[in-house]
């Protein structure tokens, strides 16, 4: 689906249905807006459900002040107007109260967005706008402000935050990134020693290189047909289950040898299509599309390692917290988590850009999850249901770890027991 031909109606429906479906935002609270290119401006309205919304309930509040709709526009649409004018290179403002952003709002601090290069290269630094009444001409004059120093993220004190871009995709993907972000600086500080990338660290991200040479497939097999779909899949079950979000997480499966699947880069985890996904044959890719940042790092896994099949590098909130932190991720917690995990070993940032074959070498029958320092957790199988189990286990076992630390202190499965283990499972 092209989200950008949508009408502003229904993208703003749209995208406030998938705010309210994640939990990031109430019955009763946020509200977007589009700006168009009559100087129109299209924002939620004042008082209806937020889960219930349709495109006959948006409000267009025309460029000489005129309300067309069956309902009063949003009371925040005053601030709405005062950061088009202060930014006219915005043309759309996500608003809502995610409780992880509310949580940094109500202590007066900011998110720090240095965790992973992903999140420092969509939400940049984030802005801070004092207080003021909801909906007052003060608040919008003191967010306006905010944003016109150059951030498009903007925490409210005591409020929530509000988001901007170009379009209501970025306005979006910067909302839900930042969130995930402050998610992790919120478990980061329960775990300690945050560990924050520097400005030369985050430009190894952008140095990266996808441009595989192109190639134009002669046919598509009928497996690589069943797996584009299988990949998308999954891919749309992770996002539910929030292990990855609209712009982090990467999927590939093996085709045959040394051709695989993969998915592609800047296209929203939500929307992801069969035809979206980018074959690799030979170290080639499919004529026209890009493939992830991360295809040759998959790619060198493929070719080190023949009985892996499928990889995931994806960003679940609580397990990707163990790669920013310094402290281990002790999988001895449950059977399930030691079988399933084994040993998670962390790999020096960096590496994913500079150095493949040594996270491959990493990669072993005792060690088929790694982490990936202030980045992603990287989980391989032999299947997409195996490799997501990994991935979902990781997270499950990183949450009860983090919750726990408020009741004492990890008592891990014996080592007797852990031999035992072993021996009953086959596990090398």
């Amino acid at each position: 689906m092209n989200f950008d031909m949508l009408p502003p109606r229904s993208q703003l429906v749209e995208v406030l249905t998938r705010i309210y479906n994640q939990g990031l935002t109430t019955t009763s609270g946020g509200n977007l807006s589009i700006l168009d290119d009559n100087g129109d401006l299209w924002i939620t309205p004042s008082g209806i459900d937020k889960g219930a919304l349709s495109p006959e309930d948006i409000v267009c509040v025309r460029a000489d002040g005129t309300i067309v709709g069956r309902h009063k526009p949003s009371v925040e649409y005053p601030f709405h107007w005062m950061i088009y004018r202060a930014r006219p290179d915005l043309r759309a403002l996500v608003h809502a109260h995610p409780p992880a952003l509310v949580s940094f709002s109500i202590v007066r601090k900011t998110p720090n967005t240095c965790i992973t290069p992903q999140s420092r290269d969509i939400c940049g630094l984030v802005g801070y706008a004092p207080y003021a009444l909801p909906g007052s001409e003060a608040l919008g004059e003191q967010i306006a402000a905010t944003f016109s120093q150059g951030f498009n993220s903007v925490l409210l004190e005591n409020h929530g935050v509000v988001t901007g871009g170009q379009n209501l995709t970025q306005a979006f993907q910067r909302f839900e990134t930042l969130e995930f972000c402050a998610q992790i600086n919120l478990l980061a500080a329960k775990l300690g020693n945050l560990q924050t990338l520097t400005d030369d660290q985050i430009r190894l991200f952008y140095h990266s290189d996808h441009h595989l040479p192109e190639f134009v497939p002669e046919r598509h097999s009928s497996r690589e047909l069943e797996l584009r779909h299988d990949i998308c899949r999954f891919v749309r079950r992770a996002y539910a289950r929030r292990l990855m979000i609209s712009t982090g997480g990467t999927v590939s499966v093996r085709v045959q040898d040394d051709t695989f699947l993969i998915t592609p880069f800047g296209v929203d985890r939500y929307y992801l299509n069969p035809e979206d996904i980018v074959l690799v044959q030979d170290g080639k890719r499919e004529a026209g599309k890009l493939p992830s940042r991360a295809v040759k790092l998959h790619q060198q896994i493929y070719r080190d390692h023949r009985d892996i099949d499928c990889i995931m590098t994806a960003q679940p909130p609580n397990a990707t917290t163990y790669s920013i932190v310094s402290r281990k991720f002790d999988t001895r917690t449950i059977p399930e988590s030691y079988i399933v995990l084994r040993d998670i070993p962390i790999a020096p940032y960096g590496l994913t850009y500079t150095d493949p074959r040594a996270i491959s070498a990493m990669i072993r029958p005792d060690a088929p999850v790694i982490l990936l320092q202030n980045d992603a957790v990287l989980a391989t199988g032999k299947s997409l249901l195996q490799t997501f189990d990994r991935l979902e286990v990781a997270e499950f076992s990183a949450q009860a770890l983090i919750n726990s630390l408020h009741l004492g202190e990890l008592v891990p499965i014996a080592d007797e027991e852990l031999r035992d283990l072993r021996r009953q499972f086959k596990l090398s």
